[in-house]
């Protein structure tokens, strides 16, 4: 019996096929982009990695800083593109809640959400670009 191919829709992650029998039976058939789904998870690989380094590098100077030590250690303890930012100094729990921000500037507390709150839109931009690219 032959079929005769009624339409086709074709997109990155796959081309469905729908095909009208002679008998008038209608079959429709899924065929998956065998790529689709490593090139997609590249993709957000690497959106991770420029999320994370985005954060670390706003971050960076709303830090308190004394010797340099807590933002060394963010660097240090941070994976890139493992989306946790950790700092290993034993004491950056404390400095993240309490630091009083004594010694002017932007550096004090919660420097991430801070950070978040002034650079998300940009770092979104950012990101959209890279998957984009990809």
């Amino acid at each position: 019996m032959a079929q005769k191919r009624v339409f086709q829709i074709s997109t990155p992650r796959g081309t469905l096929y729908q095909t009208k029998g002679q008998n008038g039976t209608v079959k429709a058939r899924l065929e998956w982009n065998p790529e689709f789904g490593q090139k997609k998870a590249q993709a957000f690989s690497k959106a991770q990695e420029f999320i994370d380094s985005e954060c670390l590098r706003y971050c960076d100077p709303l830090t308190p800083r004394r010797t340099g030590y807590l933002i060394k250690s963010g660097q240090l303890g941070t994976v890139i593109g493992s989306g946790e930012m950790n700092y290993l100094a034993p004491y950056a729990r404390r400095q993240y809640y309490e630091n009083s921000g004594s010694g002017g500037g932007k550096r004090g507390k919660l420097w991430f959400e801070r950070m978040k709150a002034a650079k998300k839109e940009t770092i979104k931009k950012g990101v959209a670009n890279v998957v984009k690219d990809n």
